[in-house]
């Protein structure tokens, strides 16, 4: 009875602890959730006030209000692009390393222009402002640099690997169509054997040389052939010839 009670204690621990902790990663994953939309509405306002100051507010405080959203737009656009490729292509954490220093100069950067928002002598800002923006030129420079090769590097591997895939279809394709039957070539001993019956035949319908010569105008064995002969046999003792011939053996006799 006492090993059933303490496996319902434990069982009833277990059941806690594991409360107890999905109910901290809630809590965690809320709070995340909440920091997330809290920097994103203040990144949106502060934006949205930079561009404002950027038209209504010309000269120098227009100029370090479009130096501000220039180097954070280009900033926020790299770390997205960069963050969203790494878990893809591992080769992006030595970009990403490098863009965090960069990340550093540029929050130190657009620290040092918010300040100079609040700075109430004109003549000072305007002498600041070149170095300024040489540096906010660099940054914004370098940032879209890792960006643009990091979108070419996902864009060419994307294209390979759609180059990989039409040869797997095509392959895919013409395996699939396996009972369509395919051409055979005529082979050089069908083709003997085709034209060998026909080649006595034709050289016996041919007439040769010989027969031409028999049955020419010049020969003289073909008249001697009684099937060659004009008249017949008996038709021929009638002829001059034959009652001459018949003379000259009576008056032998």
């Amino acid at each position: 009875m006492e090993a059933v009670v303490w496996i319902l204690l434990l069982v009833f621990l277990l059941f806690v602890s594991v409360g107890v902790y999905a109910a901290v990663r809630a809590v965690k994953a809320a709070k995340r959730g909440i920091d997330r939309t809290v920097s994103q509405a203040r990144r949106t306002v502060e934006d949205t006030r930079l561009r404002a100051k950027q038209f209504v507010q010309p000269g120098p405080a227009g100029e370090l209000a479009e130096l501000r959203l220039s180097l954070r737009t280009s900033m926020r656009a790299t770390h997205e692009v960069l963050r969203a490729g790494a878990p893809q292509d591992p080769s992006l954490s030595e970009a990403l390393g490098l863009f965090e220093r960069l990340s550093a100069h540029g929050r130190e950067l657009d620290e040092e222009l918010k300040r100079l928002e609040q700075e109430p002598t004109r003549t000072r800002l305007e002498a600041q402002l070149p170095e300024l923006r040489e540096r906010t030129e660099r940054i914004t420079r370098s940032a879209d640099s890792l960006r643009w090769a990091a979108q070419d590097r996902a864009q060419r591997f994307a294209r390979d690997d759609l180059d990989a895939l039409d040869r797997e279809i095509e392959v895919e394709a013409g395996a699939l169509r396996h009972w369509a039957p395919e051409p055979e070539p005529s082979s050089p001993a069908a083709s003997g054997t085709a034209a060998g019956p026909a080649g006595p035949a034709a050289s016996t319908s041919a007439p040769g040389p010989a027969s031409r010569s028999i049955s020419g105008p010049g020969s003289t064995a073909g008249t001697d052939s009684w099937w060659q002969a004009a008249t017949s046999p008996a038709d021929a003792a009638g002829t001059p010839a034959a009652d001459a011939a018949g003379t000259r053996r009576k008056n032998t006799n």
